[in-house]
């Protein structure tokens, strides 16, 4: 086992310079407990350049106390309660004609689909995900970085 696949989820987003924002987001949210559980989780885990594209102030509101459970759901709509790699996720793409949808933590679903060579993750609203770093392997799933936020 390397040395990422002994970490969880959580510790391994710790280490890694553009989570940092989701990491301020998992703790703030109070998921570091679950999403450090024994999974299997898919993260698809958007970058700090992800959560700047949000509207100014969004990031922060959503770190306030008061908006805890918002931001949980926001959170949660990027897990999917299995351990997906991206050829698996493809596969399931490709089985299923070019999209495939998946049930997320937070209760709704979210779409698989490919653009070119891309695993691409479309939310409830029609925006679209790019996986730009896909398969870390960690001790309880797998992280998918993605370049947008989800928005249940």
């Amino acid at each position: 086992m390397g040395e990422k696949e002994k970490m969880t989820i959580v510790e391994s987003a710790v280490k890694a310079d553009n989570l940092s924002t989701l990491v301020a987001a998992i703790k703030a949210a109070g998921l570091v407990e679950t999403l450090s559980g024994p999974g299997p989780f898919t993260v698809f885990a958007p970058t700090n350049a992800a959560f700047e594209k949000l509207p100014a102030g969004t990031v922060e509101m959503l770190l306030k106390p008061e908006n805890k459970e918002q931001l949980q759901a926001i959170l949660t709509y990027h897990v999917v309660p299995a351990k997906a790699t991206s050829s698996a996720a493809i596969q399931m793409v490709q089985d299923d004609g070019g999209a495939h949808p998946a049930k997320t933590v937070q209760g709704d679903e979210i779409t698989l689909s490919l653009e070119g060579d891309s695993l691409m993750i479309e939310d409830a609203n029609g925006n679209k995900a790019k996986v730009i770093e896909a398969d870390m392997m960690q001790s309880n799933g797998v992280v998918h970085v993605i370049d947008t936020v989800l928005m249940p």
